[in-house]
């Protein structure tokens, strides 16, 4: 179980595991040298990512520059992954256009990155249903307090209509996205 308390020691532990153990290219430690002396290696450059893109009946979610995968990462989607979210309470992923725009250090989730949902269309759908649109929808990573074994949250769609990554995955995302950076869910 992790603690919100924990969350700076993982973000250490993610960016040794980002960057490698031990000396060498993408470590910023000093090492020995052959000939006695030391030297310092600078830090790996983090790629560059200008979109992401899930695509829903892969369970993947794309970082992407340009036309190039950066990343990939394996999701869980709503509790109903199929079609489109309609309205509040439905356990659907949205389809569509959307940006990441609010960054979530303290929720209940370990780390959390709101996507724009609902955008423009979909109020006017549901509108035009007369049903709530709702919202709230996030990537993250596992719940802080588990409520199931490790290897549910792994292999199954378990979120309300989220997009759902594991931690170590959602720390790098965390840190290779950026405020506002285009989200494309697609089916």
């Amino acid at each position: 179980m992790l603690r919100r308390s924990c969350i700076a020691a993982a973000f250490c532990a993610a960016s040794l595991a980002v960057a490698g153990p031990g000396p060498g290219p993408g470590n910023n430690i000093i090492a020995p040298a052959a000939d006695g002396g030391t030297r310092s290696y600078e830090p790996a450059e983090l790629p560059s990512a200008d979109r992401a893109v899930v695509r829903k009946a892969e369970r993947r979610l794309y970082l992407m520059n340009g036309e190039r995968i950066v990343r990939s990462y394996r999701i869980a989607l709503g509790l109903v992954p199929e079609g489109n979210k309609e309205r509040a309470g439905d356990f659907r992923t949205p389809e569509g256009v959307y940006q990441l725009t609010r960054r979530n250090a303290h929720s209940d989730y370990f780390l959390s990155i709101q996507v724009s949902y609902p955008n423009t269309a979909d109020l006017q759908r549901a509108r035009r249903n007369r049903w709530q649109a709702g919202g709230s929808i996030m990537v993250h990573g596992w719940p802080n307090s588990l409520r199931h074994p490790p290897d549910y949250y792994a292999t199954a769609d378990w979120t309300d209509g989220c997009i759902a990554m594991s931690n170590a995955d959602m720390v790098e995302f965390w840190l290779l996205s950026h405020d506002n950076m285009p989200i494309e869910i697609m089916p």
